[in-house]
């Protein structure tokens, strides 16, 4: 089994705060000759202690791809946050990851609770390290502008629609992957064929509204202007995610797209007419081809 030292926590956004864990947790693996690691969880914790969870900024598959891809993590362990873990004591919940997972060391931040009743702490953690010699690092909080960096503050940017703002405290644009489904074809005969995805449920919902995106698919990346709401001049009835791929020709249904969000260009409308929806989604490519000029 490779040894592996693993940061510790929920990784929701993986935002510049979590960054500052990937980073302690890759200087400490080049130290000591191990692999780097991950430990998350499935679900969010609140889900089961208090009943009811935040909105997500990621989907978990999205969430372990930033970790692995973006940030070079060499491996995710993604437990379920159930009863069992609840109840586990906090040190054995660490004795369990250096059996099963071949944890060598660990990096948490200084607010980080593990363990029954949250008795595991970043102290707790510093001193079970210390009498087995294993490396471990606490990564105090990280501030922008003042601010604490938190996955809290991130969600109410993107409910925002601030999507500048959630780049910054993210270190990365808001993502979203989904699959592309099949639509009424609508767009296709106003001259903007466009990719449909259903908005993942659980997720923090982004302002209603026109975005500029990078959309990314295998063969490459590709500026995009996208609608998230309800469709209100076709009498939409559930929340989708529309993407025209402005350099893009090609089937894309059934494929796994990713949109990397980068502005918002206006709020969801109804329209007349759709010339005028057609005029207006247009006149919106334009503006996306402006605003993400440089950024592919």
């Amino acid at each position: 089994m490779d040894k592996t030292i693993y940061a510790l926590g929920f990784f929701d956004g993986v935002h510049i705060g979590h960054q500052a864990l990937l980073r302690a947790c890759r200087n400490l693996a080049k130290e000591h000759g191990t692999r780097t690691g991950v430990v998350t969880f499935a679900n969010h914790p609140d889900a089961l202690v208090f009943g009811a969870a935040p909105g997500l900024i990621n989907t978990p598959e999205d969430r372990e791809l930033l970790l692995t891809v973006d940030y070079a993590m060499d491996t995710v362990v993604t437990l379920p946050f159930d009863r069992t873990l609840q109840d586990t004591p906090w040190d054995a919940f660490l004795e369990n990851l250096i059996l099963r997972f071949g944890a060598a060391g660990f990096v948490c931040g200084e607010d980080f609770r593990f363990g029954h009743r949250g008795e595991g702490s970043a102290d707790t953690l510093s001193a079970f390290c210390r009498e087995r010699g294993l490396p471990y690092a606490v990564v105090p909080e990280q501030l922008l502008e003042g601010i604490r960096v938190s996955s809290t503050y991130i969600r109410g940017l993107i409910e925002a629609g601030d999507m500048g703002r959630t780049a910054d405290f993210l270190g990365h644009p808001y993502r979203l992957t989904g699959t592309v489904r099949h639509g009424k074809q609508l767009g296709r005969k106003l001259g903007f064929p466009t990719a449909n995805m259903a908005f993942p449920e659980g997720l923090a919902r982004p302002k209603f509204g026109v975005y500029a995106c990078i959309a990314r698919l295998q063969e490459g990346d590709f500026p995009a202007v996208t609608n998230l709401g309800l469709r209100p001049t076709v009498d939409g009835q559930s929340v989708t995610v529309e993407s025209w791929l402005l350099d893009y020709e090609g089937e894309l249904y059934g494929r796994e797209l990713t949109l990397d969000f980068h502005s918002f260009l206006r709020p969801e409308r109804k329209f007349e007419t759709l010339d005028a929806m057609r005029d207006e989604i247009f006149r919106n490519a334009q503006q996306a081809r402006d605003v993400l000029q440089g950024k592919q």
